[in-house]
């Protein structure tokens, strides 16, 4: 399975990598094939890259305090959006199915 993942923060980087060892990093989403992509939906210009996608998945993440957000990203592609929290303690189950 081929995980990519526009995830910028270093520390949410290192909790992916450990619970996805083979993930691709990318700085940018235009362009990318992937069976799941994971995004951090909190980026700036991120949901406007969505459409851009193909992915069987696009799991994304934000502050849980932003509905607004986590609504938006909904909207703009993402299969599932999750708060941070959930995110990172589901994430090897996310990928499963």
């Amino acid at each position: 399975m081929k995980v990519v993942a526009l995830v910028p923060d270093l520390m949410d980087r290192s909790r992916v990598r450990a619970a996805v060892p083979e993930v691709a990093f990318v700085t940018d989403l235009r362009g990318v094939e992937a069976d799941v992509v994971l995004v951090d939906v909190g980026r700036p210009g991120v949901l406007e890259q969505l459409g851009a996608v193909r992915a069987g998945r696009i799991v994304g993440f934000g502050a849980h305090v932003d509905h607004d957000r986590l609504a938006d990203a909904l909207a703009a592609g993402c299969t599932e959006v999750h708060p941070r929290s959930v995110f990172f303690r589901r994430l090897a189950a996310l990928l499963d199915g």
